[in-house]
């Protein structure tokens, strides 16, 4: 119950703004069923190893979420809202709600891994790649900012970037390298992501992700569940197979992507009552 409300509020993030309480909750009706189905396909049926959920909710939240997106398309809405951007207070807020999950993220991926040494490993592990992440992610904010500045939207979220990515292989051997190396470059992908990804999405691809959700569980939910494939690819966990980790993240990204689509178009009906651009 925990990790399907995870999945929907991660989906949340791509929609928010342009869809009303209605709208959300039949989101929220439908993705649950289409979740259960997928985590009963990745966890029962391919046996795949993802203990902090890296493809099954950050990369099927986030993927769901921007295909439910482009389906809603709102033209009017091209060139943004004069409510799109951050001010002051909420930045505070946010950063506040920043700090908090990073320091309970390892709570997070390590909540349903066997007791005792896997369990250690997924909490060392995720500290680990949290570090990392944090380094990278400022360096890369203040390298790709006018005259070296943080950009608050990075520091808020790129930060995360590296708990997410670890998630699949965060009860693994992977050693303190491998979990710094993964957090790392989840920073810089998210980071980068957000300066630059972003706007073409909206622009080119009509995808108006509102919280940027791809930048923060998107790619670094992809990127963890290739970690989770090289991995086992390289005996970091026992019994488990590569193959089965890439059917894994192929059927949860292409699961996300067709249900989103689907559930755009159900949500996009009349009867619902979509909220106009000016609101």
């Amino acid at each position: 119950a925990d990790f399907s409300t995870a999945t929907v509020l991660i989906s949340f993030g791509a929609v928010l703004g342009k869809t009303s309480p209605v709208q959300l909750l039949i989101m929220t009706i439908l993705e649950i069923t289409i979740f259960s189905i997928n985590e009963h396909l990745v966890a029962e049926v391919l046996e795949a190893s993802d203990v902090g959920a890296s493809m099954i909710i950050h990369a099927f939240g986030a993927y769901f979420g921007l295909a439910v997106a482009r389906t809603l398309y709102r033209p009017g809405l091209k060139n943004g809202h004069e409510n799109e951007g951050s001010v002051y207070h909420s930045d505070l807020f946010a950063m506040i709600g920043t700090v908090f999950l990073w320091m309970f993220w390892p709570s997070f991926n390590s909540a349903i891994a066997e007791p005792g040494q896997m369990q250690f490993n997924a909490v060392i592990n995720t500290y680990f790649s949290l570090a990392a992440c944090v380094l990278s992610a400022y360096a890369v904010s203040s390298l790709v900012q006018e005259k070296g500045k943080l950009d608050m939207v990075h520091i808020q979220n790129a930060t995360l970037a590296g708990g997410v990515a670890v998630g699949t292989c965060a009860d693994m051997n992977i050693e303190p390298f491998g979990a710094m190396l993964i957090g790392f470059v989840a920073g810089i992908i998210s980071t980068l992501g957000f300066k630059f990804l972003t706007p073409i999405l909206a622009s080119k691809l009509c995808i108006q992700d509102t919280c940027g959700v791809h930048n923060l569980h998107g790619m670094p939910g992809i990127l963890g569940g290739i970690a989770g494939i090289i991995a086992c690819a390289l005996g970091a966990k026992a019994n488990y197979s590569a193959g089965n980790q890439a059917l894994a993240l192929a059927a949860s990204l292409g699961i996300a992507l067709v249900g989103g689509a689907l559930t755009g178009f159900i949500m996009k009906l009349p009867c619902w009552g979509q909220p106009p651009d000016q609101n």
